[in-house]
């Protein structure tokens, strides 16, 4: 899952970015009003991590901006104790959790899931599709009752295909959500099929169906 963490704070930024991305989440950061929103235009998210207190915008401009560009981005507001007002608003403008400072980093992944659970999951610890369920948790994926060797970009290319079920993805898009803005500095996407190639031969060896589609000239999808 891609998350953005706005915070300007540079020493929290740094250490948030780092623990999440050994959760294996793929981060990145923008220390201001100005950064973030230039990446939020650009790019999409599942979750944004939010500072609404920023040196140079309001906070609750950037959540305003998400909501109107992708409705289905989770927000987790990031505020100081002593700001219940802008925490009350940004939840009245489609925020859907919030962190207070100080805060441990361990009790930020937990709400972070969480939020996953409720947007991505339908509030459900594990994610079926047919035959095959994902547990999140454990990072570990069943098909037919047989546990799927997979590797970790395998694992998050199913879980990204699964958790956008039915929708036409392209190859921009799938190596953008799974490798970070970075891979805007690639001459092209012809690595995407090694992997796409490689999880499917790991899903019939499993004796699932075959639910990848190439869709010629746009990207794949997975549904029946």
């Amino acid at each position: 899952m891609k998350l953005l963490i706005v915070e300007d704070e540079i020493e929290l930024l740094n250490a948030t970015c780092g623990y999440l991305e050994k959760e294996d989440f793929v981060c990145e950061s923008a220390p201001n009003f100005f950064e973030a929103e230039d990446k939020l235009i650009s790019y999409n998210y599942d979750v944004v991590i939010l500072d609404i207190n920023l040196p140079d915008g309001n906070g609750l401009d950037l959540l305003k901006f998400i909501k109107q560009k992708s409705p289905e981005t989770g927000v987790l507001i990031v505020s100081a104790k002593d700001s219940l007002d802008d925490r009350l608003k940004g939840l009245d403008l489609g925020a859907d959790d919030y962190i207070t400072k100080p805060f441990h980093l361990a009790e930020l992944n937990s709400r972070v899931n969480s939020l996953l659970r409720r947007r991505k999951y339908e509030g459900n610890n594990n994610i079926v599709y047919q035959e095959i369920e994902i547990d999140p948790v454990a990072k570990t994926t069943v098909a037919n009752g047989v546990k799927l060797d997979l590797t970790k970009k395998e694992y998050f290319l199913l879980l990204y295909f699964i958790t956008n079920k039915n929708r036409v993805l392209t190859k921009e898009a799938i190596a953008e959500h799974l490798w970070g803005d970075n891979i805007d500095m690639v001459d092209n996407f012809d690595f995407i099929y090694t992997h796409m190639r490689n999880l499917r031969k790991k899903l019939k060896k499993s004796g699932a169906n075959d639910y990848l589609q190439t869709i010629y000239g746009l990207g794949y999808k997975f549904g029946e």
